[in-house]
C-alpha cells in the first residue's frame, strides 16, 4: 500500500479545519457535534478522528492557527520600533481584518463564550492570549523609552491595557458598527495623554 503524502495529510487536516470554521459560524461552537464537522468535510468518520479526536482538538488548532499568525503580525509590527500612535493604529488594522467578513473575530467571540464553560477550551484561550499579548509589551517599553509614556510607566500594567484596548475596539465593531478606527484612535490618544 503506498505511503500518503505530508501533502495530502496536511490537506486532509486544512480540509477538517475548513469545515469546523463553517460549521461553528453556522450552528455556533455549542450546537456543533463532531457528526456535523465530519459531514461538513465530506469525510469518513476514521479519517477525521485520524486526525482530532474530539471537537476541543479542533479548536484548539483553529486557536493556534489564527493566534499564532496574529502573533507574528503583532511581533513584526513591535520588531518596527514604531511611534506609540502609529503602532497602535497598525494594530486597530489588524483588528479589522480580524472582523470583516473573511475575519476570526466572529468564531472567537464563540470561543471566548465556551471557555468560560469549559476548563480546557479556558486552557487554550489563556495560553493563546498570553502570546498574543507579548508583542504589546515591547511596544510599551519602547514607548516608555522614547518617553512616550511617564518615566516610572509599569510596562507589563501598559502592555495589558494596550493590549485590552484590542478586544474591546473589535467587539464593539462587531456588535454594533461603531466606533470607526479614527474616533476610537481619538480615545485612545486622549488616555495616553
Amino acid at each position: 500500500m503506498p505511503r500518503v503524502s505530508e501533502d495530502h495529510l496536511t490537506a486532509r487536516r486544512e480540509q477538517i479545519l475548513a469545515a469546523a470554521r463553517l460549521c461553528f459560524l453556522r450552528n455556533g461552537l455549542h450546537n456543533t457535534s463532531m457528526q456535523d464537522l465530519i459531514q461538513e468535510a465530506g469525510l469518513s468518520v476514521g479519517a477525521v478522528y485520524r486526525y482530532f479526536k474530539s471537537k476541543n482538538e479542533i479548536i484548539s488548532a483553529i486557536s493556534l492557527s489564527v493566534a499564532g499568525r496574529l502573533v507574528v503580525q503583532l511581533e513584526e509590527l513591535a520588531a518596527l520600533d514604531l511611534p506609540l500612535m502609529e503602532a497602535m493604529t497598525r494594530v486597530l488594522d489588524l483588528a479589522d481584518e480580524q472582523t470583516g467578513p473573511d475575519g476570526f473575530f466572529p468564531l472567537a467571540l464563540q470561543v471566548w463564550s465556551e471557555a468560560v464553560l469549559d476548563p480546557a477550551i479556558g486552557a487554550i484561550v489563556r495560553a493563546r492570549y498570553l502570546e498574543l499579548r507579548q508583542p504589546f509589551l515591547t511596544i510599551a517599553r519602547r514607548a516608555v523609552e522614547r518617553g512616550e509614556l511617564g518615566i516610572g510607566t509599569d510596562a507589563e500594567a501598559m502592555a495589558a491595557v494596550l493590549f485590552g484596548l484590542i478586544p474591546g475596539y473589535a467587539l464593539q465593531r462587531q456588535l454594533v458598527g461603531y466606533p470607526d478606527k479614527e474616533t476610537y484612535l481619538a480615545g485612545v490618544r486622549t488616555l495616553l495623554g
